[in-house]
């Protein structure tokens, strides 16, 4: 039997924590006296107040980060242990929703796409499903082989790793296909580690539908498809209290996909035969405009032929 886990007394830390979902974990983290990392490239004017207060215990310490850099990662561990001595939690929630500048539609080197022609890589990928994945291994090596004097983690010293996954990973989409991959993966990810829980690591993942970030609220083409008025939603204070679940809860174990509809309702993932998203949350009134236009790229003249 594992020791129960409690956020308190403990350290965290949160890749993308600047705004949305993993702000408002790091903000039910604090509230639980537990010390929270944010690594980020920026953060929103919300977050940045709300941090600034955290000067005493617990605290809340700011590490620029570009998630895509791994040496960037590895700086962030670093100041993680610099600042508190170890850290017990890696929440990896950063993650983008298949801007224009990565997306499979506008291939590298068109003009709307900053993955370059000859880069060998799509930024949503690397944000998406690479950062959790090297992320995760540096947790596991820092938890196995802490600091001189810290406790390795074991069974009566659990640690944890929670994923921001989304329930793209069990359904498809022609808008998005990076972004469908890119949870798919995670899915698959974190279900492959499972068993780690019984050296005393879990690895588990949320898996909401709809929720209202700046990734939707900010961005203009993907807002498009939201009817903010009659569309349900889940909010990322619903997120973060799931996400503190994985974290505590004593019957949800390692490989666990823990979807998240709207209402704050809650279910497991099936790895096998699984009837896909339950409850509301889930769909947009507009999403049909983005298929649309992806029909209407497809149908250009030499779609995906660069000169």
């Amino acid at each position: 039997m594992s020791t129960p886990f409690s956020v308190a007394g403990k350290t965290a830390i949160i890749t993308g924590a600047g705004s949305g979902i993993n702000f408002a974990f790091a903000r039910l983290l604090l509230s639980k006296n537990c010390n929270v990392v944010i690594a980020d490239l920026a953060l929103h004017p919300e977050a940045e107040k709300h941090y600034a207060s955290s000067v005493a215990s617990p605290r809340a310490v700011f590490c620029k980060t570009d998630v895509t850099s791994w040496a960037a990662l590895e700086n962030v561990f670093a100041v993680a242990i610099a600042e508190f001595g170890q850290f017990d939690i890696l929440c990896a929630g950063a993650g983008i929703f298949e801007p224009p500048y990565s997306n499979f539609w506008y291939p590298p080197g068109t003009p709307k796409s900053k993955d370059a022609r000859h880069g060998d890589r799509y930024l949503t990928m690397d944000v998406n499903t690479t950062h959790p994945i090297r992320s995760t291994q540096l947790a596991i090596s820092h938890f196995l082989n802490p600091p001189a004097g810290k406790e390795s983690v074991s069974t009566t010293n659990p640690k944890r790793v929670v994923i921001c996954g989304s329930i793209a990973g069990q359904v498809s989409a022609l808008s998005y296909p990076l972004y469908f991959a890119s949870k798919h993966a995670i899915s698959g990810f974190v279900r492959s580690l499972g068993s780690l829980e019984e050296t005393g690591i879990r690895v588990a993942a949320v898996a909401p539908g709809l929720v209202l970030t700046p990734l939707i609220t900010d961005a203009p083409d993907k807002a498009r498809m939201v009817d903010f008025s009659t569309d349900k939603y889940i909010t990322p204070e619903e997120v973060a209290k799931n996400l503190l679940r994985l974290c505590e809860d004593e019957e949800i174990g390692g490989g666990t996909i823990l979807e998240i509809a709207a209402g704050g309702k809650t279910r497991k993932v099936e790895p096998l035969n699984d009837p896909g998203p339950q409850g509301e949350g889930h769909t947009t009134s507009h999403g049909g405009v983005v298929v649309d236009e992806v029909w209407e790229l497809l149908g250009k003249n030499r779609w995906g032929v660069l000169n």
